[in-house]
């Protein structure tokens, strides 16, 4: 009557050869030729005491003998880590005595009840034969249930053919205590499948083989290519069954275990935390010197950088305080940047309470530390409630620089949106900084206060401060209403009500009052972005003519530029075209010379890229906005990569024009402000004020301002995963990007000329880690890829005619990329194997496509130059 489990017969020994193996590779490669080692051993298994009243409940002792640690694959002798070792030279002689002391399981109904070992054995042995006792837990009839293994709690589902058992197990169900993180933005992340089968063969009501495979597949979001898996096999097979000791006589299982070794005492089958400590790593400050000749500013555009920088990561986040506090006290001016960049990036209560200790906020002079060390924590990749509680800290202390203050509070803006995208909105830190935001900002006198908190606000995305932005859209002027118009446009469109479209309508259409182009223009935008209704586009269209000359100009290209990009509200536009009082030569038959262009800067399987070009001018032809958005997305998510804004204003004056209605009374200033990775940074100003802008046009270099400088980790992920033999691997991906954004502005009054030129620079590195580590043999795989580039935006007007001449050009250089896998065995003693492939190509450098109304303009501009040029004796 064994129904519910396999029974063993009594005074019988059954002997079994065992084997546990273990690959990586990349995922589309075979086994044949990976990464990896096999442990090999007899297993000898008999009865020990079944329960006189229950036949389903007994004890079996399970021994291991003949260990032994080869290839996984057959290798040459010249390349085999284990040639000439014995097992007791690879695994230890007390690893391997420990190794081979029995267990006793108390099987009950097919389920592992008990587990029986040694307490104080090292963890890595308890955890192997922890795999190997839970292939003895399997239940003969068809189903679903949660089981307790090796690998944790799981849901298990059972299917019975005869004297075959399939049993599939869901290892993303598993509770275990995990360690790890993954990036917050899916895109940046990285993406896994893992499968689980068991099948068993029975014969005699007792187990005859058994098969079991697990597979963890892990690839990048945003290239599947790069990609690594891990398999794990356990082999059980019967050889042969002998006379074996009979069974104890007793009424309970515990006196049984008692009798046998006092020792033994109950254990949890679920897997142990095994610590791993590496023995011939350079310390911090070792590796700090090998690689800190890379991290000079004039380097940072390389992709050996980046990978610099990644190393200097992981090595970072085994340090102490102490460690990572003299290697700051210690290093230049020239190569500080980049090591705060590094130590914050690290993210471990270490290395922030390094920084906090190492800044000093009421000292000037460090200023720019201050801010590199600001922007790392704004793009930290997993960011917890401590980081957010120590800025917010540092915010109402005193801070010397009014800058970096400014900026404090918009990285607070950028933490508080990522707390609240895991779930972290009420956590005590989270509720305490929004307050403080949002008290602070509707008590606000000063302008320049106010901007701030906005911008906080542009980042936090805070449902609740909806209100107030509206508010400040409408009622203010300048900035600060442009300012609260782009924070709205940054919102997801659920968030965008009535009550919000109905402020844009009465922004845009100057209900209650006069507005600049700048904000009508945004609030048009945040219309026809969140799923317009059909009065809401034919009004937006039967304004065009109504407006100053450029905004008609602007309008048009935009709605041109929704028909033909397929946006969302394009079957709405569609639908009023067919309104001839709406679709009219008149109409659309606007001069000027703003514009607005989408376009594709990639298309792929898994990746796609959009770059969103718009340039507004004012009537007199000085560049009023230009705006440059790229966007990557997938089918499941998207990521707003960068947004380089050029804003200028009140500059009429200088060439004798009229400003537009409702722009009269604006202070001269141009500036720029960026978005790198969804993170808002402070704004930075080419000139405020008229007296500011004509010392800079007379001492003008034409040189370019920085906008951002630095290092920054993208993707960050680490994961610890238990296989069901009982060993540990562990998954990494970093991605890191080293960039440098710049943007300049030249005006000449002399050639009626103006030239913004926005350049971006960086190099891109990620690389994947897998290590299967036993401790006493690792085998693991890199792969990695990198590339550099530099992508230029270039626009250039000529003034002395109307309509004036303007072209814009978007270009890409040619781009190294490479590609690096790299697998290897390797032994405690040094002793390794390696495989290395390389793949080197290069990227074509292409000019963007933009509207064909650009590209006759720009063969009007060149010609024009060329003929300034050659007339000039």
């Amino acid at each position: 009557g064994h129904t519910t489990g396999p029974s063993l017969n009594n005074d019988k020994i059954y002997k079994f050869a065992y084997s546990s193996e273990v690959f990586v590779d990349r995922v589309k490669a075979s086994l044949e030729r990976s990464a990896g080692f096999r442990i090999s051993s007899g297993v000898d298994v008999n009865l020990l005491w079944r329960n006189p009243d229950n036949d389903d409940d007994q004890l079996i002792k399970i021994t291991v003998r003949d260990v032994q640690v080869e290839n996984v694959n057959e290798r040459p002798d010249t390349k085999s880590i284990f040639k000439g070792k014995s097992t007791e030279k690879i695994i230890g002689k007390n690893y391997l005595e420990a190794l081979q002391r029995p267990i006793i399981l108390q099987l009950t109904r097919g389920k592992v009840k008990n587990f029986y070992s040694y307490q104080n054995e090292p963890g890595l042995v308890q955890n192997l034969k922890r795999g190997l006792a839970s292939l003895f837990q399997v239940q003969l009839h068809s189903g679903a249930v949660r089981e307790v293994d090796v690998s944790g709690e799981c849901n298990v589902t059972y299917q019975v053919r005869q004297d075959q058992v399939t049993k599939i197990k869901a290892l993303d169900s598993c509770e275990i205590e995990k360690t790890g993180f993954t990036s917050p933005n899916q895109i940046l992340d990285v993406g896994t499948k893992v499968t689980s089968a068991t099948i068993y063969v029975l014969e005699d009501s007792f187990i005859k083989s058994i098969k079991a495979e697990e597979n963890y597949v892990f690839f990048l979001n945003s290239r599947r290519k790069t990609d690594a898996k891990i398999v794990s096999k356990q082999r059980l097979e019967l050889k042969s069954v002998h006379a074996g000791p009979g069974l104890v006589a007793a009424k309970q299982a515990i006196g049984v275990v008692q009798t046998l070794d006092s020792r033994y005492v109950a254990l949890p089958l679920v897997a142990e935390t095994v610590h791993t400590e590496c023995k011939k790593c350079p310390s911090l400050s070792e590796h700090w010197q090998t690689i800190k000749k890379h991290l000079h500013p004039e380097n940072l555009s390389k992709a050996e950088a980046t990978r610099s920088f990644l190393s200097l990561i992981q090595n970072l986040r085994k340090a102490t305080k102490e460690e990572i506090l003299q290697i700051l006290k210690s290093e230049n001016k020239e190569l500080l940047p980049q090591l705060v960049d590094a130590v914050t990036s690290a993210q471990t209560p270490a290395s922030l309470e390094a920084m906090l200790e190492f800044l000093d906020f009421k000292n000037t002079e460090s200023a720019l530390l201050q801010e590199r060390f600001l922007y790392a924590c704004g793009f930290a990749s997993h960011p917890n409630e401590m980081l957010l509680k120590s800025l917010t800290t540092k915010f109402q202390g005193e801070i010397a620089n009014e800058e970096i203050r400014e900026t404090v509070v918009i990285v607070m803006g950028a933490l508080i949106r990522k707390l609240c995208d895991r779930d972290g909105c009420k956590l005590p830190a989270v509720v305490e900084a929004k307050k403080l935001i949002l008290g602070r900002l509707e008590r606000a006198k000063k302008g320049d206060n106010v901007k701030m908190y906005l911008l906080a606000l542009k980042n936090a995305r805070l449902p609740e401060a909806i209100p107030l932005l509206l508010k400040y859209a409408e009622s203010e002027e300048g900035v600060i209403s442009n300012i609260a118009t782009t924070a709205l446009q940054r919102y997801d469109v659920s968030f965008l009500t009535k009550e919000v479209k109905k402020t844009m309508n009465r922004i845009y259409h100057q209900s209650r009052r006069v507005h600049e182009k700048t904000v009508r223009t945004t609030a048009a935008a945040v219309i026809l972005n969140s799923d317009p209704s059909y009065m809401e586009v034919k009004n937006i269209l039967l304004s065009i003519g109504e407006l100053p000359l450029e905004m008609n100009k602007y309008m048009l290209s935009i709605i041109q530029d929704i028909i033909h990009f397929e946006m969302p509200a394009s079957k709405t536009v569609r639908k009023v075209l067919k309104d001839m009082r709406a679709h009219n030569y008149e109409r659309f038959a606007r001069t000027g010379s703003s514009s607005a262009y989408s376009g594709y800067m990639t298309r792929g399987p898994d990746l796609s890229s959009t770059y969103g070009l718009d340039i507004l001018y004012s009537g007199s032809g000085i560049l009023r906005r230009s705006n440059l958005n790229i966007h990557i997305f997938n089918r499941n998510a998207q990521l707003h990569a960068s947004q380089v804004v050029i804003e200028a204003q009140g500059l009429e004056t200088i060439i004798a024009a009229t400003p537009d209605e409702g722009e009269e009374n604006l202070d001269s200033f141009a500036g720029m402000s960026a978005i790198l990775f969804d993170v808002q940074l402070r704004p930075v100003a080419f000139f405020q004020g008229y007296g500011d802008l004509m010392s800079k046009m007379l001492s003008a270099t034409g040189d370019p301002i920085n906008v951002v400088k630095g290092l920054i980790l993208l993707t960050d992920y680490s994961q610890v995963i238990q296989l069901q033999s009982g060993l540990r691997a562990s998954a990494e991906f970093q991605g890191g990007l080293s960039i440098d954004i710049s943007g300049g502005m030249e005006f000449s009054l002399w050639y009626r000329e103006s030239k913004t030129n926005v350049k971006n620079r960086g190099a891109m590195f990620i690389a994947g880690n897998i290590v299967v580590d036993s401790l006493f043999v690792k085998a693991g795989m890199e792969t990695s890829l990198e590339i550099e580039t530099t992508l230029d935006f270039i626009s250039t007007v000529q003034f002395s005619q109307y309509p004036f001449l303007v072209c814009m050009q978007m270009d890409r250089v040619e781009s190294p990329f490479r590609r690096y896998v790299t697998k290897y065995e390797s032994l405690p003693s040094g002793r390794r194997y390696t495989s290395r492939k390389a793949k080197v190509e290069v990227l074509a450098g292409s000019e963007y496509p933009l509207h064909q109304e650009n590209s006759n303009m720009c063969r009007k501009v060149f010609s024009t130059e060329s003929d300034s040029s050659s007339n000039w004796f």
